[in-house]
């Protein structure tokens, strides 16, 4: 919760092959089934934290489970793609999630909030 702001990620070990870097995060465990909190592509393969200006589809949404859920999982996907997305600003879900297959590698991160 706090100020809203998302969590600066960091990461290593990006394959050789990469050529772009993008970012999914989503709550499996929302009422109405998974919530999306973040999309975000056109990490340079070299970048080890997020930069800004990358491109958006689902701008940054903090946790926000609702109180007296059992703590929610966040899970954080970071996958490296052997060729550049070319998604656009605004792209949902689904088109991300395409341009996301065959992903050369994917790292995640699981973090668990509730109220």
């Amino acid at each position: 919760m706090g100020q809203g702001l998302r969590p600066l990620l960091r990461w290593s070990g990006v394959p050789g092959g990469a050529r772009e870097l993008a970012i999914v995060v989503s709550d499996p465990d929302a009422p109405g089934g998974r919530f999306i909190h973040w999309t975000a592509w056109g990490i340079p393969p070299r970048a080890h934290a997020v930069p800004p200006g990358v491109p958006q589809g689902t701008p940054w949404k903090p946790p926000c489970p609702p109180m007296g859920d059992k703590p929610h999982r966040y899970v954080f996907e970071l996958y490296a793609l052997g060729k550049p997305s070319a998604l656009k600003s605004g792209a949902g879900y689904d088109t991300v999630i395409a341009a996301l297959k065959g992903a050369l590698a994917r790292g995640q991160l699981v973090g668990r909030f509730g109220r």
